[in-house]
């Protein structure tokens, strides 16, 4: 008699489905996936469990397609991980474990996985074949000395010799292929510095156990030493390391360090930069890799020797997913260790105050490295420069043109960051005050001169440059506001000998950054302009200025977490100068130079600045003293989405330890011709505030009329 196979499928619906298995399919394995009938279409789903009996009539059950042996399960431990999201983040198991594969897995078209190399096993390492065995006696000595590629084997007609040393087991196909074990490092690990060591002393018994370690360490100090050197005594014992970081463009200088520093071991990168057969690919190497280095998504690849799991600049915002599945890597990476028993560390400069307040409770480790590696290096002197006595010429004053002349005249290098790409924020008409509006969102589109075009950043629509005022016809428009191509327009100009280079995303592609790190080194730029990709992660031993424009806004945002984020983002600025036995200098424009943030970012006092921001938080009883849902409606009209949170607010449950706030529109109420609205739950208990959402989001699915969509978000970054 077939049984029931329940199958999570991607859809918005808050349930698994079922179906009758025929029973030529056998046992189907949790976690295996299955093309299933759904609608007129068909569907890869993953399969969760077999069940006995239905509530589905019988006559309405449909069957199974076929199972996927063409592709591997799901591991335990994934669809513990994704019933953990589902269950903490209210979102459908089904679409969590659908968004966790590459999307050349979830095709129903038959998949051929690509194993391009082949390894010799350690039994082919002593394996002898008799004298007569030729061919095969070849192929096993040529891969004592290095892995073959496919290519090579079929070239040298070797393929059914490899299939027999594969089923004797003295070889295996992979489609990771590592460097020769005897390779020597390229790169040698340079002498501990003692608060180094004292961190490997505290570090490296906790490795066996699951812990959070929060690394505090100033900009320079050499995190990224302490982790190489926790990951290799993991290596050691066979087990994996799963290294997370928030930008795709760190992702190739610190493989490349990876590579040199470990030769002999197996790398696999996981970003939403590789194209969808490397990504395919990269993910089913996974399983076999030694170290897998990736941003948000690689928290749930498959890892089942998992041994440690790093979260580098563990306060990025870019770890927090903003649409779907509104997850923080962060949080879950913790999640995983827990359930995998391993150890999870948190690197910052410039820890999150969540992350910071959980050290100073004890609830995590923290691990502080308060000198920079360098033993020459000093923490740059950070100097202000007072908008309201210094007229600006394009965005700069005459004390910051003056520090970049200096600095190119010793032969030195120049950082200038300015957090917004584009020749300017709008265009302007003096005649009528038009400012070129986004047609489709509350928001101004952007002068893009280089490509003659206005465009807006928050729903990609673009259009010409108009050649007079839309409104009342005067030809003679203005770029208003400063943008990265315009400080770069303006640095050429009065510096003309400079070779300058501008990073943002415009100009940047993840393949670019290698060239750009060599060229940087090599002396080959003077001056570096960009926005927050140049904020962290960055080495750059001649670079001695940092200078930082525009920030004054984030002083007076309505945000609770706008100081914490520039404190954050001009700490991390400010650590790109002086990383080596050149003394640095951070000059600062700003209309607020008394300000207290400026006073700890002169001291470099990070605890300091955090213990205010926290005693704050605390008395408005904001996170992390509360924790918060953010429930989103998005519609054509604001009334339709203001009507729908005022029906939600009047289904909530009535508990006294929450809140629900009115309904508000949201800071940037229409986007991509929709109307945005949102509605804020909070709470100081967890799990209150969890038991509340859990009967509450029923109720949301039975709001009449229906709008464009709503969705939660657990512990919002971004309101």
């Amino acid at each position: 008699m077939p049984s029931i196979l329940q199958v999570a499928l991607d859809t918005p619906l808050y349930r698994l489905f079922d179906y009758r298995l025929p029973d030529t399919f056998g046992t189907v394995p949790p976690g295996s996936l299955v093309e299933v009938p759904f609608g007129r279409t068909r569907q890869v789903g993953v399969a969760l469990g077999a069940l006995a009996d239905s509530a589905i009539q019988d006559n309405k059950l449909r069957d199974v397609v076929r199972v996927l042996d063409d592709r591997p399960a799901l591991s335990p431990d994934i669809l513990r991980l994704a019933q953990f999201c589902a269950d903490y983040y209210h979102h459908p198991l089904g679409a969590i474990l659908l968004a966790t594969l590459p999307p050349r897995l979830k095709n129903t078209t038959p998949f051929v996985a690509d194993t391009p190399w082949l390894l010799l096993t350690e039994s082919g390492r002593i394996a002898e074949l008799p004298a007569r065995a030729k061919a095969q006696r070849a192929l096993l000595d040529a891969l004592r000395v290095a892995p073959q590629s496919r290519e090579t084997v079929r070239a040298q007609k070797q393929g059914r010799h490899a299939s027999a040393l594969v089923v004797a087991g003295w070889a295996v196909w992979s489609r990771v292929a590592p460097e020769p074990a005897d390779a020597p490092a390229t790169t040698t690990a340079p002498p501990a510095t003692a608060g180094q060591q004292a961190a490997l002393d505290a570090l490296l018994p906790a490795l066996g156990a699951f812990g959070v370690h929060l690394i505090h360490g100033v900009t320079g100090s050499g995190k990224t030493e302490l982790y190489l050197r926790l990951i290799d005594a993991v290596l050691a014992t066979n087990r994996q390391a799963l290294v997370l970081i928030p930008e795709i463009a760190l992702t190739p200088q610190l493989e490349q360090h990876f590579r040199r520093r470990f030769p002999g071991r197996r790398f696999a990168t996981l970003h939403s930069g590789l194209g969808e057969k490397d990504r395919t690919e990269n993910w089913l190497a996974a399983p076999d890799c030694d170290v897998l280095l990736g941003t948000r998504l690689s928290v749930f690849a498959p890892l089942p020797r998992l041994g440690l799991i790093v979260v580098d600049e563990e306060h990025d915002a870019s770890f927090k997913q903003q649409d779907g599945l509104r997850y923080s890597a962060r949080d879950v990476a913790i999640a995983r260790g827990k359930q995998a028993n391993v150890a999870v560390l948190l690197g910052s400069a410039t820890p999150s105050l969540e992350s910071y307040a959980h050290a100073l409770a004890g609830r995590y480790q923290l691990i502080e490295l308060t000198q920079r590696a360098v033993s020459q290096a000093e923490l740059p002197a950070i100097e202000l420069a007072d908008l309201k006595h210094l007229p600006l010429d394009n965005g700069l004053t005459r004390p910051a043109v003056q520090a970049l002349a200096e600095t190119l005249a010793r032969g030195e290098q120049g950082l200038v960051f300015l957090n917004r790409r584009g020749y300017a924020p709008a265009l302007y008409c003096p005649s009528c005050a038009w400012v070129s509006p986004c047609p489709r969102c509350s928001a101004r589109l952007v002068l893009h001169r280089t490509s003659h075009r206005l465009k807006c950043h928050h729903c990609g629509f673009e259009t010409r440059i108009p050649p007079e005022c839309p409104s009342c016809g005067n030809p003679d428009l203005k770029a208003l506001g400063q943008g990265t191509q315009r400080l770069e327009e303006t640095l050429s100009a009065l510096l003309p000998t400079a070779r300058i280079r501008r990073i943002d995303r415009d100009t940047m592609r993840p393949r670019a950054w290698a060239e750009l790190g060599a060229a940087v080194h090599g002396g080959e730029i003077d001056i570096l302009v960009g926005t927050q990709m140049l904020a962290k992660g960055h080495d750059f031993p001649n670079m001695t200025l940092a200078l930082i424009l525009d920030t004054d806004g984030a002083l007076y945002s309505p945000d609770f977490r706008a100081t914490e984020r520039l404190f954050a983002q001009l700490m991390q600025v400010a650590g790109r100068a002086g990383r080596a036995d050149k003394p640095g200098r951070v000059l600062i424009q700003t209309a607020f130079p008394d300000h207290p943030l400026f006073r700890y970012l002169q001291r470099h006092d990070y605890a300091g600045y955090a213990r205010t921001l926290l005693a704050e938080r605390k008395q408005l009883e904001l996170p992390p003293y509360s924790r918060q849902v953010l429930l989103r409606a998005e519609a054509s009209t604001m009334d339709a989405a203001l009507a729908f949170l005022h029906r939600a607010a009047q289904l909530a449950p009535d508990d006294a330890n929450v809140s629900v706030f009115g309904a508000t529109p949201a800071p940037m109420a229409r986007v991509a011709n929709l109307e945005r609205a949102q509605l804020l739950i909070q709470s100081s208990q967890r799990q209150a505030l969890q038991a509340f959402v859990r009967d509450w989001r029923p109720q949301l699915d039975t709001i009449k009329p229906r709008i464009a969509r709503w969705s939660l978000d657990v512990d919002p970054l971004v309101f």
